[in-house]
């Protein structure tokens, strides 16, 4: 069989509202939702998680911070980056008065009318706005989802054509919570620098300070055949780290640990955070990207708002010199920030995106 050509990823086709399908309740699953491979445990979100062994790990921002607790804090830090590029993360230092606020404008934001919510799709040649992202082709298995996505910081490069108005306060609200998540951000790339014993862990701060986020925020609604379809297909991130929040507690956040998935139980008010690709490079893979999906109900909806977050674009994109050294030869290539984000946007889909860069 050829090789897949290159894609263009920046852009994304105009989909059908799968929010719009649901309220229809239909019995079946349209075929373009339906997934031929789904294994039999993407439906384990439907049943009860009493004989669930494994849990993410929960790191406590408040531990890393206290110099009386760092030293063990940072070792559990190291250990969930290591073993599980995933973990849920508390006192992190946003209000719960910013948290339930995002929340209830990404949930006022849904609730709108299907036609309100489309002055704010997604433009020819973009990804931002209202839509489903890497849709490329008519033929293309879609996901269970509605999202809308928006580049939030730096301020400069904002699309506030693609930006609701309504609900009215959504707009500062967004912009108060992006500035949150940035410090957030900041600080656990920073701890990762410590943990990996990198010198330049104040330079890793200072690049995530003045880098580019990205909010994604999607609603999952009930579907009639949840073990047919998936609300976000297996994938890693290219991220530097990526930060969500649930907005309920409908569980939907599956990660592939030692080639298993386990489900991210919410915890209220919890961030979960997960390595990226960027991190993973940058440890030279001690730290991995983890696999993971999103998969639906059949009686719930889930939303969620993930944050993608990115070093400042002078920064190269390569292994730490400290990690590289006593024979230990790197294991990725450094490549610029404008290369690194090239690559991703201009490849073959049936390629792992992190191979491409490996030595």
């Amino acid at each position: 069989m050829a090789a897949e050509a290159e894609r263009n990823l920046e852009c994304s086709l105009p989909v059908p509202s799968v929010q719009e399908l649901a309220t229809q309740h239909p019995e079946i699953v349209p075929s373009r939702y339906i997934r031929d491979n789904v294994d039999d445990t993407i439906a384990t979100v439907n049943r009860s998680f009493d004989d669930q062994i494994l849990r993410a790990p929960l790191i406590d921002m408040a531990k890393l911070v206290n110099p009386d607790s760092q030293q063990q804090e940072l070792q559990n830090l190291h250990s969930a980056c290591k073993n599980w590029g995933l973990f849920q993360l508390i006192n992190h230092g946003i209000s719960d008065e910013l948290l339930r606020n995002i929340k209830e404008q990404v949930g006022q934001f849904f609730d709108l009318p299907l036609e309100e919510k489309k002055r704010w799709a997604q433009k020819p040649g973009s990804l931002e706005g209202y839509g489903q992202a890497f849709v490329i082709s008519e033929e293309q298995k879609l996901d269970w989802n509605d999202m809308i996505f928006l580049r939030t910081l730096p301020t400069q490069i904002r699309k506030l054509n693609l930006w609701p108005e309504q609900p009215p306060k959504f707009r500062e609200t967004l912009e108060t919570y992006s500035e949150g998540i940035r410090e957030v951000a900041a600080s656990l790339v920073r701890f990762m620098g410590m943990a990996l014993e990198i010198e330049a862990c104040q330079e890793i701060y200072n690049a995530f300070r003045e880098g580019m986020y990205e909010v994604r925020m999607t609603v999952y609604p009930p579907c009639p055949e949840p073990e047919r379809v998936t609300g976000i297909t297996q994938h890693a991130d290219y991220s530097g780290i990526t930060l969500l929040l649930e907005c309920g507690n409908t569980p939907g956040l599956q990660v592939l640990k030692d080639g298993k998935w386990v489900t991210v139980v919410p915890i209220d008010d919890a961030i979960v955070a997960n390595i990226g690709h960027i991190m993973e490079i940058s440890s030279n893979g001690i730290y991995k990207a983890p696999d993971h999906r999103a998969v639906v109900n059949r009686l719930k909806e889930r939303q969620s708002i993930t944050t993608f977050c990115f070093p400042d674009a002078s920064m190269n994109i390569g292994p730490a010199k400290e990690l590289t050294k006593s024979g230990n030869a790197p294991v990725y290539k450094t490549l610029t920030y404008a290369e690194y984000r090239h690559r991703f946007y201009n490849r073959r889909l049936d390629v792992s995106f992190i191979d491409m860069l490996k030595m």
